[in-house]
């Protein structure tokens, strides 16, 4: 299908190009060709999360409405900031087109909110260069206010589309096909405004055309993981710090190549960015705390069933017993775990880990600490020294059979426990704990005899 569409849309440059009088239509057949392909990719559930796609078509019908009202629209007028309603037409599907993009880079980059603020800084700071180098040495005299306003909006817009595109097609993942289309879609479209040229906006209705087309266009709105980057890397300071100079700098070179007539656009662009760049920094703070109780929520806590692992109990033990209040630990070791891991595989076994720390989580209090040790091994430390009636609940609730994948097994457990009366001095941890090892293997011991 795609040399069938690049034949096509070789085609059609040709025949604009030699049609003379009939340029117009054309035009029309050129403008018109998008829609047939989004109409035939949304109906043939190629795109499966449709809003950002049913964003851009309604850009699209604006586009056509455009052309079927003003057929000469794109010859001689593009760029020329004249208010014309074909340029109003156009500013309206560049917005469409923007929110689209933004709705697509956020359902993409779910996992990471600072994708928007990034396609919106790198916008603005491609729509300062645009207009200064590109547009504003290239306007008609009689541009009027309406015009220009509606030709700054197009260059935001475009430029916005390609942050959010470069934002997307940066983060690795499926869907980057059809990104580099819709990329060259928007990149031709500012060479059209720049120009003032029908060829580009044409070849743009042509590109576009073909994302949808692409075997991977339905994964540019699926979402990714996590790409586990830094959190504040040393490109994405220089990158915020280039957002806030690059106005500036711009108005030092027109400064130096002594411009008599200063750009609106340089100061309103700095207004945009400045609050963007806090908010970016503002979003890298987050980022820098979430990582960190990431990190110490792993540094504490067991990978595969999220209890405490040895170090945190250990430590949580030692403090019980500095406070000199009473404390017990009771030794957990399964009963029957070992045949299930034989017999199903060791995600069967994990599947057996979770339930028992869930189980075990539940019946005790909410002050107890429970914590996996290593294998099939769990340890208790609750307040005061009469343990036996929380390892009967443990001993009950771990009896009942488990609904695995792999079906219904059931398993038991052998607890010891040990405890350091209040006030009492010649326990450790150590100590304590190899009393209810110690009681533990008593237990499978008299249960085997």
């Amino acid at each position: 299908m795609r040399a069938i569409f690049l034949l096509y849309a070789a085609a059609a440059m040709i025949t604009y190009v030699v049609a003379g009088d009939g340029r117009s239509a054309v035009q029309l057949v050129i403008v018109a060709t998008p829609l047939v392909t989004f109409a035939y990719a949304l109906a043939s559930r190629r795109l499966p999360h449709q809003r950002p796609w049913l964003i851009s078509v309604g850009g699209l019908l604006l586009l056509l409405l455009g052309q079927l009202t003003w057929p000469g629209w794109l010859d001689g007028h593009i760029g020329q900031a004249e208010s014309s309603p074909a340029e109003l037409t156009l500013s309206a599907s560049h917005g469409l087109f923007l929110l689209g993009t933004a709705a697509a880079l956020r359902r993409r980059l779910a996992a990471d909110a600072s994708g928007l603020l990034d396609a919106a800084l790198l916008g603005l700071c491609a729509g300062g260069p645009l207009w200064v180098w590109g547009v504003q040495p290239h306007l008609p005299s009689n541009a009027s206010p309406l015009g220009l306003l509606l030709l700054m909006i197009d260059i935001f817009a475009i430029s916005g589309v390609i942050g959010c595109l470069i934002r997307m097609g940066a983060a690795r993942g499926p869907g980057r096909d059809s990104i580099v289309y819709l990329l060259f879609t928007a990149v031709l479209t500012l060479a059209a405004l720049v120009t003032g040229r029908p060829e580009p906006l044409l070849m743009a209705f042509l590109t576009i055309a073909a994302a949808p087309l692409q075997r991977d266009a339905g994964a540019v709105t699926e979402p990714l993981p996590s790409s586990g980057a830094p959190v504040a890397g040393r490109l994405t300071l220089i990158w915020l710090a280039l957002a806030l100079s690059v106005n500036p700098l711009l108005s030092a070179v027109q400064i130096m190549r002594g411009t008599s007539t200063a750009s609106l656009m340089l100061p309103v662009g700095t207004l945009l960015v400045i609050p963007l760049v806090l908010l970016r920094f503002h979003r890298l703070a987050v980022q820098r705390e979430e990582a960190e109780r990431t990190l110490a929520h792993q540094a504490s806590h067991d990978e595969l069933t999220g209890l405490r692992n040895r170090r945190h109990v250990m430590a949580a033990l030692d403090r019980a017993l500095a406070g000199g209040s009473g404390v017990s630990v009771l030794l957990c070791d399964l009963d029957g775990f070992k045949p299930i891991n034989d017999r199903y595989g060791h995600l069967v076994g994990d599947e057996a880990l979770k339930v028992v720390a869930a189980r075990l989580t539940a019946v005790t209090r909410p002050g107890d600490v429970v914590g996996r040790l290593g294998g099939d091994e769990f340890l208790v430390i609750c307040d005061g020294v009469a343990p036996d009636d929380l390892a009967a609940r443990i001993r009950e609730t771990l009896r009942l059979p488990m609904a695995l994948s792999a079906g219904v097994v059931s398993i038991g457990v052998t607890v010891g426990s040990a405890s350091a009366p209040a006030g009492s001095s010649d326990l450790d941890r150590e100590a304590l704990v190899a009393e209810a090892d110690a009681a533990m293997y008593a237990g499978k011991s008299a249960r085997a005899a």
